[in-house]
Formats: C-alpha cells, sequence, structure tokens
C-alpha cells in the first residue's frame, strides 16, 4: 500500500520538474519562487490520497493535483497584494521580491497553468473536471470578497463568517479531494463524500487556526499568539465576543476593539480575558469538533477498501490534532 510521504515524495519531483514557461524571465521566476516555499501540499497530497482509495494508478493524478496546488498558490499570491503582506511561508511575498505589477501577472499565468495541468485529466471525465473547477475558483473569489467585505463591518454573524471561510478555503479542499476521486473513477456518492468531507474538515481547519492564534503555544504556533486581536480580524472568537458581551464585557471590548493606539500585548491579555469570561474557547472547540466529526462521518462512508482508507483516515487524524 503506497504511503502518505511516497505520495507526497512523488508529488514534490513533480513540482520540482515544471518550470512553468521561460521567458521573460520576470514573468516565470516569481511562478518558481512561491512554488519552491515549504508549504505541505495538503491539497494536492489529499488528491492523489483520494486517488489511491480507489486505484493503484495513483499517478495519473499527478499533474491535476498539481493544478490544485499551483491554484491554490495563485490565490496566495494576489491575496498578498490585497493584504500588502510583506511575508509569506517566512520569505518576502512576491510582491515585496519584484513588485505589485509582477506579481499580478504572474499569478494570471499560474491560473493558465493549472488549467494546462487539469488536461492531463481522461477526456471522458475532463469535463466534469474543468466545470468543478470552474465553479470552485469561483467560490474562492467569492469568499475573498466577502473576508474584504467583512473589514469594514461590526456586526458579521456567526452564519455569514462560516459561510466566508467556507467559501474562500474550503471549498478547495473539498474540490482536492473530490478531484482525486474523479480521476480514478469513483461513482458520483463516492466523489460527492469526499467533497463534502473535504469542505467540513476545511471549516473545523479554519476555526481551529481561529482558536490556535488566541490560546495556542507560541512554541508550536509557527507565528504570533495574539496577531489577530492586535489586527482586529474579524475570527469566529471575535464575532461571537461581539455578539455575547454585554454590559462591562461589551464596554471594554468595544474599547479594545475601537483604540487606535494601545500596548499589544495589554490589549491580547485584556481581549483573551474577555473570551474567558465569556467561554469563547469552549464554544468555539465545540464548533470544531463538529465540523470534524462531520468530515470523518463523510470518509467512513466511503465505499471503498478498509486497508486503503487506512492511510486517509490516519493522516487526516494527524491534521486534526495539530497545533501549528
Amino acid at each position: 500500500m503506497t504511503t502518505p510521504d511516497q505520495l507526497l515524495q512523488a508529488l514534490q519531483d513533480e513540482i520540482e520538474q515544471n518550470t512553468y514557461g521561460k521567458h521573460p524571465a520576470e514573468l516565470y521566476e516569481p511562478i518558481r519562487y512561491i512554488m519552491s516555499l515549504s508549504g505541505k501540499r495538503l491539497r494536492p497530497l489529499m488528491t492523489l490520497m483520494a486517488a489511491a482509495l480507489y486505484t493503484d494508478e495513483w499517478r495519473k493524478a499527478l499533474k491535476p493535483a498539481q493544478a490544485v496546488e499551483v491554484f491554490h498558490n495563485f490565490t496566495l499570491m494576489h491575496d498578498d497584494i490585497m493584504d500588502c503582506a510583506p511575508l509569506r511561508r517566512g520569505q518576502p511575498t512576491v510582491h515585496e521580491k519584484w513588485n505589485a505589477n509582477i506579481a499580478i501577472l504572474s499569478g494570471d499565468v499560474m491560473l493558465v497553468r493549472a488549467y494546462d495541468l487539469l488536461l492531463e485529466v481522461d477526456g471522458d471525465r475532463l469535463k466534469r473536471v474543468i466545470k468543478r473547477f470552474n465553479e470552485t475558483a469561483a467560490a474562492v473569489c467569492e469568499g475573498q470578497q466577502l473576508d474584504m467585505n467583512f473589514e469594514t463591518r461590526w456586526d458579521v454573524t456567526e452564519a455569514e463568517y462560516l459561510n466566508m471561510i467556507r467559501l474562500k478555503t474550503s471549498v478547495l479542499l473539498g474540490f482536492a479531494l473530490e478531484l482525486g476521486g474523479i480521476v480514478a473513477g469513483a461513482d458520483e456518492e463516492a466523489t460527492t463524500l469526499l467533497y463534502e468531507a473535504g469542505v467540513s474538515m476545511g471549516i473545523g481547519f479554519q476555526l481551529k487556526d481561529d482558536l490556535l492564534d488566541v490560546y495556542g503555544d507560541p512554541a508550536k504556533f509557527g507565528k504570533q499568539v495574539g496577531g489577530d486581536i492586535i489586527a482586529n480580524k474579524k475570527t469566529f472568537l471575535l464575532i461571537e465576543a461581539l455578539e455575547r458581551a454585554e454590559d462591562s464585557a461589551k464596554t471594554e471590548l468595544d474599547k479594545w476593539v475601537s483604540e487606535k493606539e494601545f500596548d499589544k500585548e495589554e490589549k491580547v491579555k485584556a481581549v483573551t480575558a474577555i473570551y474567558d469570561s465569556l467561554k469563547i474557547r469552549t464554544f468555539t472547540e465545540q464548533k470544531i469538533t463538529e465540523h470534524f466529526d462531520k468530515g470523518f462521518d463523510c470518509l467512513e462512508r466511503l465505499q471503498a477498501e478498509p486497508a486503503r482508507k487506512e492511510p486517509l483516515l490516519s493522516f487526516v487524524h494527524q491534521l486534526v490534532e495539530r497545533e501549528n
């Protein structure tokens, strides 16, 4: 049975061999640069693992899996421009290392190259894959726009936030799993379950990121704990706190989110104390468990050999337990 490590190595070899283009160098070097940064390769690996559920010929999913990773990094390249982010995975972002115009144009080429890679799907399944990819790509853009809309709103509801993260981050994980099933010839019931599993897991992962930003171990989290609080980012925790806070807690929270100048450490400590008093951590953990349980239920219901399902289930369990 092929292991996740073997799948990841095959994927990494495939990514390293892809030049995306040669001339002009300024167009293609940024693509090779962002693709070389040490990401988890979670989404394309999920594509390969889903394919391996149903076929030993999982290598035919390598290029489609790479398409998922190229598209994901294209969205990151453009998101970094919109967010004016200086760093990506600890390294300068493309628009910082080159400039915004190059980052926009290189990102556009990445989207084109993602389609090139998807064209490797067998002809009788290609139309379905392209249609689902287009629906997913549009949903990701919708989620990004909603996220930007939320920056100027203080009345964002839990339902609105969950829908935003479903679109912005979760549907791509769902498509990654669904894609593997389609390439491997799985039936529609199986590919639907794979998609739903990915979406539910994706929401759980984002909620966990929100939680770890406040309550994570700084030594394990990999970035500044409390960064979302400092930036007044509309996370699940802040949205719930704004909705639940009353009296003195509401006054205190409103004060901190409206302050223009403040001591960062003091703000993180004060807002975290409000979260504690409102039991936001417990409620968030319940929501995380709810979405992960939905995802695991979908995976358990897949009609595949237990020996083939085990690597995927074990891998997802490890992701759920992560602290970074």
